[in-house]
């Protein structure tokens, strides 16, 4: 049996209905709401209900047996680092350091960047993350800022530029006029493209960063910083933005895995939103990921997924791997007690919460995008799959997509109303054009590096194990096994 021919994407500008699908609405209920249409007029969610009408030339996309949820907002992604996809595997946190910090991150033209955003931007859409933070700390020049702006432009996403640099103190690059007459000239505010500043402090007492939070305040932009960092950002930083009126409900702590209880304390009285990156934190060492924490202080979570040097560039995995960080470490605490947890405090409703709504309440986007309901900008995901085994039967449509959904199931896309994939295909992107463009970058840094460095830093090396004497071993267990056969 032949599968039935693909229909024509909707035109820009068409009224879209998604008909019969389960939507999760994602509000303070967290309900469910089965056989439900949902209905986009122009940039607008117009009406979520059962059997909707809807207007005449309507197009309509089939969502039965699916679920339609809000799209998904990613609060910190290193997107200028995507055309080194999994170059990193094997990294240490350290090693990131040395290697963009230190020793090849300034061997990236703008050029580069632009091809890094460029991938990453399409990659977030075609995974259902319609808003995505660009923690740009790659911007050296203008023009490299000017390049990470070009390539945020071209793809049909919602984007925030988080303008940093790596290669230059804050105090330094924030107070330069050339930053100020970028920021006035491609970063005026607006829902498809927003501004942060993006810098961290490492505690020093003098406060050198005090320089750019002014400057961030006379811009009226929000400051996102990595706090919490073992070995590189930690109580002090934390203290020190509290104590000179810098913390405020805007402020989005990136990580924020390895602080006292003080430092908790502060974020909680200021109203600001930590950027979880699980998977990161498990791997690099930034410190256990802490939304086992998070919420005893009830502050507001986000979730990121950080860079694709490492990581998939997608919002399920980080969900997936959340979940199993805070109930791995409620068990852990409970069986040191000796006790037995009996009931998982996270929910999966709470991380595909912190998945769309919370990150759009860390962007102060909450009455924009976040949620499935009539008057907000229509950015939405319809997952549907019915190749896929995995997308039936859906029983527990929260739990579903925390732990089943994968980026191949994104069936359908829409960012401001526009419908940007249709039927698992990306929508006017040309997926060549990018490719290349990403291969000439790799290209460069490859021939820049040279093949040694290349590899090396591709391939760090395995430090030696230790394996313990076992004083059970008093014979060849494969001897034992052989004469007992």
């Amino acid at each position: 049996m032949r599968a039935p021919a693909p229909t024509p994407a909707p035109r820009p500008g068409q009224p879209v209905v998604l008909r019969g699908g389960t939507v999760l609405p994602v509000d303070a209920r967290r309900s469910v709401l089965p056989d439900t249409d949902v209905l986009v007029v122009g940039q607008r969610i117009e009406a979520v209900g059962p059997h909707l009408d809807v207007p005449e030339g309507t197009a309509e996309v089939d969502a039965t047996g699916g679920i339609v949820m809000p799209g998904m907002v990613d609060t910190h992604r290193h997107m200028w680092q995507t055309a080194m996809r999994g170059y990193g595997a094997d990294w240490t946190l350290t090693q990131y350091f040395v290697w963009y910090y230190l020793e090849h991150g300034r061997a990236f033209r703008p050029e580069d960047v632009h091809a890094g955003n460029l991938l990453s931007a399409v990659e977030a859409l075609d995974a259902g993350v319609t808003t995505t933070v660009d923690w740009s700390h790659g911007l050296q020049t203008l023009d490299h800022a000017e390049a990470a702006v070009d390539a945020l432009e071209a793809v049909p996403g919602r984007f925030v530029l988080a303008y940093g640099n790596i290669q230059a103190g804050p105090w330094e690059w924030s107070r330069s006029p050339g930053f100020r007459s970028f920021v006035e000239r491609r970063l005026r505010r607006s829902d498809m493209l927003g501004f942060q500043m993006a810098f961290d402090v490492t505690g020093d007492p003098a406060f050198p960063e005090r320089a750019a939070f002014e400057v961030a305040r006379e811009l009226d932009a929000a400051v996102t910083t990595h706090a919490g960092v073992w070995g590189a950002t930690g109580d002090d930083g934390v203290r020190l933005v509290h104590e000179n009126g810098f913390a405020d409900e805007r402020t989005v702590w990136v990580h924020a895995a390895t602080l006292s209880e003080d430092s908790y304390h502060r974020i909680a009285a200021t109203g600001g939103t930590v950027s979880v990156s699980t998977e990161s934190e498990q791997s690099c060492g930034q410190g256990y990921p802490p939304t086992w924490m998070l919420r005893s202080h009830g502050i507001p979570v986000a979730l990121s997924m950080d860079t694709s040097v490492w990581w998939s560039g997608d919002l399920f995995s980080a969900m997936r791997a959340t979940l199993g960080a805070d109930r791995s470490r409620e068990h852990l605490e409970a069986h040191v007690k000796g006790d037995t947890v009996t009931n998982c405090h996270l929910r999966a409703d709470q991380v595909v919460e912190w998945a769309t709504m919370g990150g759009a309440r860390a962007l102060g986007l909450q009455d924009v995008v976040g949620s499935v309901e009539a008057g907000k900008k229509a950015d939405l995901v319809l997952l549907k799959n019915d190749r896929s085994p995995v997308m039936f039967p859906v029983l527990h449509p929260y739990g579903h997509v925390a732990f089943q959904a994968q980026r191949g199931d994104v069936h359908t896309v829409l960012v401001d109303g526009r419908v940007v994939k249709h039927e698992h295909e990306l929508v006017g992107v040309d997926l060549p054009a990018v490719r290349r463009t990403v291969e000439a970058t790799v290209e460069h840094l490859r021939s820049a590096l040279g093949p040694e460095a290349w590899e090396r830093g591709m391939n760090p090396e395995v430090p030696t194990t230790d394996v313990l004497d076992n004083p059970y071993t008093y014979t060849d267990f494969r001897t034992a096994a052989t004469h007992s056969a």
